[in-house]
């Protein structure tokens, strides 16, 4: 784990006050039991990954640390169920409330409104993120290696599985991967975005696809703006690809999805 006060660490130290609040409003104990009175997922986020073809997760965010407002008019679930109609597979929708201006609220409202996998797209900090996703109605949670130990990793993996619910672990250099696997890590989200900095190269994905095994699904974030990047990384074996901006910039943003499919 990384010192310094990067936006990424800025980002975590405000997960962990955020936790602590919801924690004085509703106690650990009492959110892992409504938790696990639940029926247990299927795992419908990694299953929603495993078809022959490319699997399309598409975002939902107002903003970045990186871009500032990005959709300054954000009907939520009108956007999930766009994505939904033009062949998403899976949808991301942001909660962090401050640099990315989201709310559980988001969250809650599209995994009632769609059929596909929602992911909780946060800052994962504390395993009671993890019971609040279930409750919320997520498929999956991120769990960023660079802001979480080895042990964290596996630990955090462990109840997502007990859940039914899965982790999306996210890395970004070889030692991350290399992590990512010691934790058991069966969904491994490449971000082309550095963290620290916020600068993109889509190269990382084909750098690090070569350290993911057959086996565990590879996600490529960050940066895919069109179809040629699309198939980009086909070639090197990526199972999905997550989207965000690209397509919360665009006006119709089914004709977005299904020219980045390759269907318009």
């Amino acid at each position: 784990m990384s010192g310094g006060t990067s936006i990424l660490d800025q980002l975590a130290e405000y997960a962990r006050e955020r936790v602590e609040a919801a924690k004085r409003r509703r106690s650990l104990e009492k959110i892992k039991r409504e938790a696990k009175s639940l029926p247990a997922g299927g795992f419908a986020f990694e299953n929603a990954l495993k078809k022959p073809e490319i699997s399309f997760i598409c975002e939902c965010k107002k903003a970045s640390p990186s871009k500032g407002l990005i959709a300054e008019n954000f009907p939520y679930v009108k956007i999930a169920r766009e994505y939904e109609a033009a062949g998403a597979d899976c949808i991301s929708v942001l909660t962090e409330p401050k640099w990315f201006l989201g709310r559980d609220q988001y969250l809650e409202e599209i995994a009632g409104a769609v059929s596909i996998p929602c992911l909780r797209k946060d800052f994962t900090v504390d395993e009671y993120m993890i019971y609040e996703a279930k409750l919320l109605g997520a498929s999956a949670v991120l769990l960023i290696c660079s802001i979480l130990e080895r042990e964290q990793l596996g630990e955090y993996i462990g109840i997502c599985d007990e859940l039914g619910i899965s982790a999306l672990v996210e890395a970004h250099d070889e030692n991350e991967i290399k992590d990512a696997l010691d934790a058991g890590a069966r969904v491994i989200g490449v971000n082309n975005r550095n963290l620290k900095d916020f600068t993109v190269d889509t190269q990382n994905s084909s750098r690090l696809s070569a350290m993911i095994p057959k086996g565990v699904l590879f996600v490529s974030e960050s940066g895919v703006r069109t179809r040629s990047d699309v198939e980009a990384l086909q070639e090197i074996r990526a199972d999905a690809v997550l989207i965000g901006e690209t397509l919360m910039r665009a006006e119709d943003k089914r004709a977005e999805l299904m020219k980045l499919k390759g269907e318009a």
